[in-house]
């Protein structure tokens, strides 16, 4: 008996062993390469770096770009569970209950409003009531209408969206952010539930067959960036709507459609492009760390097919490092950019090192592996 069984059972553990490595394609990385080596490095150069402004009608306030960071930052401390992060990220938060009180944005507009997606985070990591009276009103604004608006803003109220739609594609990272965690933090519905309506509406007028979105519906280019903020916006939506919402299906169905694609348009190496269907323009790292923060997480929520999208993460995330200079600044990142309607004006778009625009995916991505 024993030797009838020897065989079978030995080749049941070797095949056991060979399907636990391929599960593991998002686990294992060598020295230089662990999510946790690199949210560590990028968070503690965070922690040292400047805030980054942003002027919008006459006012001061946070960058929205340094708000995705830091969020990122404090969602790989508590996923890492390093509470000394969580402390210092905390101490560069407190002084903006007092002596850089002015540095909290306006509740004007869509990428100031983003703003309180952070103190919410801090709210349900420390229960301090402080960052719930700070951040839930940055939610409540973006829905509610001001004696200010536009007619344009009014008739979008009118049709039950946020005053502050524009039908910019990265509205649907800066809408979802702060409603999401606003439900998180109350659980309620409505935060959330009207978040879903929005970025159905966004994925029915923007998206293409080809799953993916021009800069603007007037600009026919599909800028990397650009589409990471939908891709990264739907993930975000997707992590938290609950499964009984109506609009869900819809939701995962453009975010599948957008992932399909990207996997085809991915470079030999592993980025993608500046442009993300032109395989001649440069690879840009924050459309490639937003996209890879979208499949990663794809893949461990099971919206996304293991075999097929895991190696394809992973290929990225690879690819992505390197990008990663011995400051813990990540290069080639794009800069700002508005809309042109002008193919060489990606092409030529300046490449920056060390922008949060940079910084923050790759935090995204660290979190998303480990968590």
């Amino acid at each position: 008996m024993k030797t009838k069984y020897f065989i079978p059972i030995i080749f049941l553990l070797l095949f056991t062993r060979c399907s636990t490595n391929s599960d593991t394609d998002l686990k294992n990385f060598p020295e230089g390469y662990t999510p946790e080596e690199v949210g560590t490095r990028i968070s503690k150069r965070f922690i040292s770096g400047k805030h980054m402004l942003h002027k919008k009608n006459g006012k001061d306030g946070i960058h929205y770009a340094e708000v995705c960071t830091w969020y990122g930052a404090l969602k790989y401390a508590v996923a890492a569970d390093d509470t000394a992060l969580i402390k210092q990220l905390q101490n560069k938060f407190e002084p903006l209950f007092t002596t850089e009180a002015d540095y909290q944005p306006r509740m004007i507009h869509v990428d100031l409003n983003m703003f309180g997606c952070l103190p919410l985070e801090f709210y349900q990591i420390t229960k301090d009531k402080r960052y719930y009276d700070m951040g839930i009103p940055y939610a409540d604004t973006q829905w509610q209408v001001p004696d200010t608006a536009t007619t344009e803003e009014k008739d979008w109220v009118r049709k039950g969206f946020s005053w502050q739609t524009r039908l910019w594609i990265d509205d649907m990272f800066m809408i979802t952010i702060i409603q999401s965690q606003a439900y998180k933090a109350t659980g309620k519905r409505e935060y959330i539930d009207r978040a879903a309506r929005e970025m159905v509406m966004y994925l029915n007028e923007l998206q293409h067959p080809n799953g993916l979105f021009y800069h603007a519906p007037d600009v026919p280019y599909y800028w990397g960036r650009g589409n990471g903020w939908m891709a990264a916006g739907m993930t975000e939506l997707l992590r938290y709507l609950p499964k009984d919402n109506q609009d869900r299906p819809r939701i995962l169905e453009g975010y599948r459609l957008m992932m399909k694609n990207l996997k085809d348009y991915q470079l030999p190496d592993g980025m993608w492009s500046q442009l993300v269907d032109d395989p001649a323009c440069w690879a840009e790292t924050s459309g490639t760390a937003m996209f890879t923060y979208a499949m990663i997480t794809g893949v461990k929520q099971g919206w996304l097919d293991k075999k097929e999208y895991s190696p394809v993460a992973r290929k990225a995330w690879m690819a992505l490092i390197p990008y990663i200079n011995e400051e813990g600044d990540v290069t080639e990142v794009c800069i700002g950019t508005n809309k042109k309607n002008d193919k060489q004006y990606y092409y030529d778009r300046r490449r920056i090192v060390g922008d949060y625009h940079g910084q923050a995916p790759i935090l995204w991505c660290c979190f998303a592996l480990i968590e």
